[in-house]
């Protein structure tokens, strides 16, 4: 299986996600489960199958992280420097509309578009790599064709 590239924050926040799950989440709905089998008949019982369905979708999530935190390749972008790749936090502005964005190349599990986190297989992220400063890139989106012009890159 392919490595799964993940920055520092990414690989901790995810640890942290499984943790919580572990130690907070799981007991949690098994003790919901067993006040709900208290209550009688299982088979109309609401409480009892919200519980499990609770249940399922946390241990789905855990095996998820499991797998993906078993494949990571953890890359401290501090340490790299030159032309755009994972990691590197880039400031870019819109050619048609002036809007400047920054965003961080980071790895599919941490990708957050709304936070700044570029997912790296994104069209946007795809296009940037191996540019520069100054450079300007053609990104094919959903919406049509966007123009962007790269003002910063930086590895913090």
């Amino acid at each position: 299986m392919d490595k799964i590239p993940l920055t520092r924050a990414g690989h901790t926040a995810l640890n942290e996600e499984l943790k919580k799950l572990k130690s907070v989440e799981r007991p949690a709905v098994i003790r919901a489960i067993a006040e709900a089998r208290e209550h009688g008949d299982l088979s109309e019982n609401a409480e009892y199958h919200a519980a499990r369905e609770k249940q399922s979708f946390i241990e789905g999530r855990v095996k998820e992280l499991e797998g993906i935190l078993s494949l990571a390749d953890v890359i401290d972008p501090a340490s790299l420097s030159g032309t755009i790749k994972f990691g590197a936090t880039i400031t870019i502005v819109d050619e048609d509309t002036d809007e400047e964005k920054t965003y961080q190349i980071v790895g599919e599990p941490e990708a957050d578009i709304e936070n700044g986190k570029l997912n790296i297989k994104s069209p946007l992220a795809r296009a940037m790599i191996g540019k520069d400063e100054g450079d300007s890139v053609e990104v094919r989106t959903p919406g049509g064709e966007k123009s962007y012009e790269i003002l910063s890159v930086s590895y913090s």
